[in-house]
């Protein structure tokens, strides 16, 4: 079993290199099913869930040659099975993208049920909704999903509620259906216009993406033959944003769009934290300890729920009392009870959590429930006091690239070790 050895407490500081966005790239790449062509795609992120990805693409047909190890190069003029491995599909959420893209390439797929993380209920319903008005069936039972479609027409698609793994799904489906597609309250995230962008640079005609209404006009066929570079992580750039604050650190955070991170920021201010915003890069630093307070998440252009367990940390050794209301997730705060190992005082119930700032953290063995929540454990760790081990790792290497590598550079005592 591997595990991250942690010796604080430790001020960060330096410059860090973010990656491409995970989010992003977990789309894009079921999103080459609809291509009949070849393409590359740069700025991947080296992490398990992309190469899972393209171990699923591969068994449908794909044929995948790895430049370097954030670029690959994809054929997938060859696409011959519409059965995905259910235990491939079963290892993360993204895995529900391949539905909506071979509807469009295939008219049929059959996958197992989505998994990832442990966060509480996470319906497909928006998404079953989008496939059947274009003209879809969906069978879901003994756990595997399966869709089917003699030809795809558009159709008006309002989003009961706003969700951004339906968004790109329904879009994902809708790029080859015959006519157009209307996508109404729709999802905004950084990801979504990225994935449309990749789309439209193959040939696709999608416009509206960023905005609560996305049209979908269809097209024939998508070429490829042209190279993507995935937009920076938000999430990841947040990450290192808030472990500044946390251990009163000061960190340049290079290739990142920092319009993308303005309620992070606003937040960073209202704490007592300073930033610098540089356009293609962000400086943050502090050096006093945090302020106390309120956050709610919300759908972007809100502050992430994937950085709320990551601004826990922040507020856990706030000067005064702090609440977290989680609107997205309902099992979100599964990482305060290990924060609370580390002398923390939370208390969370329901979608609400409330921090009792403490001067000090200190060193003890805890378990990542999740990936943003293993993000969160290694910040803790970092402003402990005394040797924190983090266990299940494998939730961390889902979308962080080489992350102990990284905070080790910005002067973080760190390592990975067999036990």
């Amino acid at each position: 079993m591997e595990k991250l050895v942690i010796t604080g407490k430790t001020p960060l500081k330096g410059e860090v290199t973010v990656s491409g966005a995970k989010n992003a790239a977990v789309a894009i790449l079921p999103a080459t099913l609809l291509i009949d062509g070849i393409c590359t795609i740069e700025n991947l992120p080296n992490i398990s869930d992309v190469k899972t990805s393209c171990k699923i693409l591969e068994s449908l047909g794909a044929k995948i040659t790895w430049n370097t190890p954030n670029e690959i190069t994809i054929d997938t003029r060859n696409i011959n099975k519409t059965i995905a491995s259910e235990e491939l599909t079963r290892k993360f959420r993204a895995s529900y993208y391949i539905i909506g893209s071979m509807l469009g390439r295939k008219g049929e797929i059959t996958v197992g049920m989505p998994g990832g993380c442990k966060l509480g209920a996470r319906p497909i319903d928006q998404h079953i909704k989008g496939f059947e008005a274009l003209g879809a069936t969906v069978d879901v039972g003994q756990g595997r999903i399966t869709a089917k479609a003699s030809k795809l027409v558009g159709n008006s698609v309002y989003m009961d509620v706003v969700s951004v793994g339906a968004t790109i799904n329904v879009m994902l489906a809708a790029v080859l259906a015959e006519g157009t597609t209307i996508i109404d309250n729709a999802a905004k995230e950084p990801h979504i216009v990225d994935v449309a962008n990749f789309l439209n640079t193959m040939g696709a005609d999608i416009r509206g993406a960023g905005t609560d209404v996305i049209k979908i006009n269809g097209v024939k066929k998508l070429l490829g033959n042209s190279t993507y570079s995935v937009v920076p992580d938000q999430i990841e750039a947040g990450t290192f944003m808030l472990a500044a604050v946390a251990s009163q650190g000061d960190i340049l955070i290079k290739n990142c769009i920092t319009k993308h991170l303005e309620s992070i920021t606003a937040k960073i201010i209202e704490i007592g934290g300073q930033v610098e915003d540089n356009g293609d890069s962000i400086r943050v630093w502090c050096n006093k300890r945090p302020s106390k307070a309120t956050i709610k998440t919300l759908p972007y252009p809100g502050f992430p729920t994937d950085l709320q367990p990551q601004m826990g940390v922040v507020l856990s050794i706030a000067d005064g009392t702090s609440r977290i209301i989680e609107s997205i997730w309902e099992s979100r705060f599964q990482y305060t009870e290990e924060l609370n190992k580390m002398g923390a005082n939370i208390t969370a119930q329901g979608k609400s959590a409330f921090f009792e700032g403490v001067e000090k953290l200190s060193g003890s063995p805890v378990y990542s429930s999740d990936l943003r929540a293993g993000a969160a454990l290694i910040i803790a760790g970092i402003i402990a006091e005394g040797t924190t081990e983090i266990y299940n790792l494998e939730h961390i290497d889902r979308g962080y690239e080489n992350i102990e590598g990284k905070f080790r550079s910005l002067g973080a005592i760190i390592k990975r070790v067999n036990e």
